[in-house]
């Protein structure tokens, strides 16, 4: 049931991925003017945040495949930690985007930001959350399907970074 999820999510993502990147090509200039807005490093850092934790939740479903409970659980909780880094470094991107009066209706590359951005965050809570609790139940099957999850929320970030902060 896991692998239906990550697939619709996989979909959904990649469907607003592709509206996005048609109205950049129709407002190429409003674009790179909105895009100036964002915090590139910020989000490097995230970047780097969900990559390592991502391995830290490899590691993880190894550990537990190998019957050390411990280990995977020393493995999944700063992969859930890195998770809360990336939820802060992005809180402190909207919040400066609306100190700045930046809202979904001051420009479509915004509306998108914040769908995209702010729907991988739920996920990313989302995945926090199953990453606690994988840790908890501690069977190997668990930990792999939150794993599995996981590595979706990287792998969207992996695309939304360079599409959103950096084309």
């Amino acid at each position: 049931m896991m692998w239906v999820l990550i697939v619709s999510e996989l979909l959904v993502f990649g469907a607003g991925l592709v509206a996005f990147l048609a109205l950049r090509i129709t407002d190429p200039t409003g674009f790179a003017e909105a895009q100036s807005h964002l915090h590139r490093v910020g989000a490097g850092i995230n970047t780097i945040a969900l990559v390592t934790s991502g391995w830290l939740a490899a590691l993880a479903v190894q550990a537990v495949e190998a019957g050390r409970i411990a280990r995977m659980r020393t493995l999944l909780a700063p992969a859930a930690a890195l998770g809360m880094v990336f939820l802060v470094l992005k809180a402190s991107e909207y919040a400066d985007l609306a100190a700045a009066g930046i809202s979904f209706e001051t420009h479509a590359f915004f509306t998108f930001h914040i769908l995209l951005t702010g729907f991988h965050a739920a996920h990313v809570l989302a995945g926090i959350v199953l990453l606690a609790l994988v840790g908890i139940l501690a069977r190997p099957r668990a930990v792999e399907t939150g794993a599995a999850f996981w590595h979706m929320v990287d792998l969207v970030w992996v695309l939304l970074f360079p599409v959103v902060y950096l084309l």
